[in-house]
């Protein structure tokens, strides 16, 4: 049986720790419960449910203005710089047995979640308290790290804290700073040398259209040494072209469909689409996501032919 609300928050008081609760309607984002407990003085925190490609999953409580890059977080893991993704709902209530909106640190209190890896921000110990869900979205409890921890520790959980907006060097001599912390039931991926997509200064992804006349130009652009060489193979170094990696393209697409996925639902969308809301945001992302896929198609087409071309041109057949 899964935990309850009440439940959770008996096992609370049993425990004599200190709390305060908050009802208030159902919410889904942070921006609507800052609408209720925002002015009490607290913190705020998000949650997010993820899973790598193995299929192993973690749960990411942070302040609300905490910048977590996915990306980054992954490597730290060791699971490469795209290996992270949301988890399904289907998951969320499978594991944690919590409704979508509902994802905090004390949804780890159940039997199907004894799997599921915690990171918890270590900039809930400066706060005086902070804002979490007991299983339920429609109440919010305040409690400091101290409080925290000890429901924690009771249900066999050492609590980490992490500095989730780090982003240090991981490579050969450098590994993984937070690799300990991938569920341990499964083998870590290995960090393979997978170049990340173009990112600007404010670390949003460059439009796939910018780089597409960049891989054109590297596709007609021949080794002088190719027409000279009968049968010895070109001596051409091969440009990296990872568009052309089939796993790591469709990631990208689920990535940027997460994203803008999130980012349509909010308290508003709710109340003005109600029963629509699930068209409404169908149509949205088409919309926007139209242009972006093409753009990333037409990469993924010219990378692909530069490498037949390379491919083509390291070997000359024999001459008869």
């Amino acid at each position: 049986m899964a935990y309850s609300k009440d439940q959770l928050l008996a096992r609370l008081k049993e425990l004599q720790i200190e709390f305060s609760q908050y009802e208030h309607p159902v919410v889904l984002t942070v921006e609507a419960q800052a609408k209720y407990v925002g002015n009490l003085g607290g913190a705020l925190s998000k949650n997010l449910f993820l899973k790598d490609k193995k299929h192993r999953y973690y749960v990411v409580s942070a302040l609300a203005d905490t910048k977590v890059d996915l990306k980054v977080l992954s490597q730290r893991l060791g699971l490469g710089k795209g290996g992270l993704r949301m988890a399904a709902e289907e998951a969320l209530v499978e594991i944690l047995k919590v409704p979508l909106g509902c994802v905090a640190p004390f949804a780890v209190v159940n039997e199907s979640a004894r799997h599921v890896s915690l990171l918890l921000d270590q900039g809930f110990k400066a706060q005086e308290y902070c804002f979490f869900h007991p299983l339920s979205n429609d109440m919010s409890i305040s409690l400091n790290a101290h409080c925290l921890d000890k429901f924690l520790k009771s249900i066999g959980r050492d609590p980490s804290y992490v500095d989730l907006e780090a982003n240090p060097p991981v490579g050969k001599d450098q590994p993984p700073d937070l690799a300990a912390f991938v569920p341990s039931d499964a083998p870590i991926l290995s960090d393979l040398p997978v170049k990340a997509p173009t990112q600007d200064s404010t670390g949003k992804h460059v439009s796939a259209a910018s780089n597409s006349a960049a891989v054109a130009a590297k596709a007609i652009k021949p080794s002088g040494n190719a027409q000279n060489v009968k049968e010895k193979p070109v001596n051409t170094v091969q440009p990296s072209i990872p568009a052309a990696d089939a796993g790591n393209f469709v990631e990208e697409l689920l990535d940027r469909a997460s994203a803008l996925l999130l980012s349509e639902i909010s308290e508003d969308s709710i109340k003005q689409h109600s029963g629509q809301l699930g068209a409404e945001v169908a149509n949205n992302i088409k919309k926007c996501l139209r242009e972006d896929l093409k753009n990333l198609a037409t990469i993924f087409k010219n990378t692909a032919y530069t490498e037949g071309f390379y491919a083509g041109t390291r070997y000359q057949p024999k001459r008869l």
